[in-house]
């Protein structure tokens, strides 16, 4: 009896589909991703005036858990915004813009920029020390670990989050002291 090779093994399939058309609810999909721990940032950029006349500008900040390095040569960094949310739209129009990641001291600072129904940017920023980065204009945070300066090169829709994706200009460690402000499980913490 000729050598016959064996059948091929039967196809793997899917569990049925529940909940969420690609098989995962939203609930779901959330309480999975909050077990990675996350670093947090304060992504800033400086919305010119829309006038000559009229008012200044204004700096606009958020809170951001959704940051990493992309690319070392160039040097590259993305950040994922919520689409239609005021940074995604003003990073749509000014492409300069500039990341502090914050300190486990600065959680206040996350927690304010990150809550629903905030008051206006320019009172979030009211006493909160920064200084203005020379290649954008846009507030770095005192007291950050590092910051980043960035010029947007590319920008792609990913479901409902925008994917940024910056060149950064510089980069500075203004604060040597203290360990980085984490996100895990829906709560700021600290390392250790």
């Amino acid at each position: 009896m000729p050598n016959t090779p064996p059948a091929p093994p039967a196809p793997l399939t899917a569990p049925p589909l529940a909940g969420h058309a690609e098989g995962v609810s939203n609930d779901e999909f959330r309480a999975a991703m909050s077990r990675l721990a996350a670093g947090v940032v304060l992504v800033t950029a400086f919305e010119p005036p829309l006038a000559p006349d009229g008012p200044k500008g204004e700096d606009v900040g958020m809170t951001a858990t959704a940051f990493l390095s992309v690319s070392l040569d160039p040097p590259l960094v993305l950040v994922s915004l919520r689409t239609g949310a005021r940074m995604d739209d003003l990073l749509d129009e000014q492409p300069l813009w500039a990341v502090s990641v914050l300190s486990e001291s600065q959680r206040h600072i996350a927690g304010r920029f990150a809550m629903k129904g905030r008051i206006s940017d320019r009172l979030l920023f009211e006493d909160i020390p920064y200084v203005r980065g020379q290649a954008t204009g846009a507030a770095l945070v005192g007291g950050a670990l590092a910051q980043l300066e960035c010029r947007t090169e590319q920008r792609m829709v990913a479901g409902d989050h925008t994917l940024v994706i910056g060149r950064v200009l510089t980069a500075r460690m203004p604060s040597a002291d203290g360990g980085p402000l984490m996100y895990f499980r829906g709560r700021y913490r600290q390392l250790g």
